[in-house]
């Protein structure tokens, strides 16, 4: 059985229809741009009432769209035997140091391998049903490609603490990353960034964050609309001044929020194909090997280091520490042999 969305067309549509339907359809609905265009194809998408299969099609503000969508089928979150790594657990929560390449929780395209699929394992089915039978326990997320901290609620007491505790903006999150170039206070290119301040040796990030408006895939730095995101950025150790080891931490929790912030003042995180563009380091400072090995790194230089938080039951003061993965370490330490590093 299929459910209609219906779409009327604002001003200044994409110039196709691909590209108009990932803009303006609701992000709830869950459609990615390659679901969209097979769509499309299927003749599931009428515009002004016919249908329209070719996905370069024009659109003009105010046109109707109607978009044919099959309901999914719900197939039920299994328990799998997956290798954790725990860092705490008590009766109310766990806290696990992610691998990068683990998907959070079940989602169209990865039903399967989660972390949620390894904790139903892990504790025979009890977890907080308070996300559903989809994201349980699952009080916040870090990225697929992103390795570290992560605590998840194991009784719906503990889920509801830690979430107001999100909601406060109250929860330490520290992350440890290898970006483009030096982040540098005194940098002057810097001062003339948007939403750029300084706190001491701070780099402070203040935007709004938004989906991006063609590309479903990607957020988008906003300074009206979208959701409030601060992140602090300092820098730990430079290498030739092509790259840097930083310590962010997170004001607010948004989607990609430290990736878009680092791309936005021109340091995008090494590895990051999504928000990196094409950057590349250069083989002048740190040799043909070295800047090929940065330049080849597989997924974002990003890692959850440090959480901490409030017991929601307990009240006690809970503060936790990841060390490096083996992939961002190995990188680091040839950083610091073939360049050293300005303290």
């Amino acid at each position: 059985m299929a459910s209609v969305l219906a779409l009327r067309i604002g001003p200044d549509p994409a110039p196709r229809l691909d590209k108009a339907l990932a803009a303006a359809v609701p992000e709830e609905a869950a459609l990615s741009r390659s679901r969209l265009a097979k769509l499309i194809a299927e003749g599931a998408v009428r515009v002004n009432g016919a249908v329209v299969t070719d996905a370069k099609a024009r659109l003009n503000e105010g046109d109707a769209v109607e978009i044919a969508v099959e309901e999914a089928v719900e197939t039920e979150t299994v328990p799998e035997a997956i290798p954790l790594t725990i860092v705490h657990e008590d009766a109310d929560l766990i806290v696990i140091d992610k691998p990068a390449g683990m998907v959070v929780h079940p989602a169209p395209g990865t039903p399967s391998g989660t972390l949620v699929n390894a904790l139903l394992h892990h504790f025979g089915g009890e977890l907080s049903g308070i996300g559903g039978e989809k994201r349980p326990g699952i009080v916040h997320r870090i990225d697929k490609d992103t390795s570290g901290l992560l605590v998840v609620a194991k009784s719906d007491r503990a889920h509801h603490g830690l979430a107001e505790q999100f909601e406060a903006h109250s929860v330490e999150r520290r992350y440890d990353a290898l970006c483009h170039g030096v982040p540098d206070v005194a940098a002057p290119r810097l001062k003339g960034v948007r939403g750029v301040s300084f706190e001491g040796g701070t780099v402070k990030i203040t935007t709004h964050l938004a989906r991006h408006k063609t590309d479903r895939q990607r957020q988008a730095v906003l300074f009206q609309g979208g959701r409030h995101a601060v992140t602090r950025v300092s820098v730990e150790e430079s290498f030739g001044g092509v790259v840097a080891r930083v310590s962010a931490r997170l004001e607010t929790g948004r989607t990609h929020q430290i990736r878009v912030h680092m791309s936005h003042i021109g340091h995008a995180l090494i590895g990051d194909q999504t928000y990196g563009g094409r950057r590349k380091v250069s083989e002048k400072v740190l040799g043909e090997d070295l800047a090929g090995r940065l330049n080849r790194f597989p997924r974002q230089a990003l890692h959850a280091a440090t959480l901490g938080f409030v017991h929601p039951v307990s009240g006690e003061a809970l503060r936790f520490e990841a060390p490096l993965p083996e992939d961002m370490a190995g990188l680091l330490g040839e950083l610091r042999t073939a360049a050293g590093a300005d303290q």
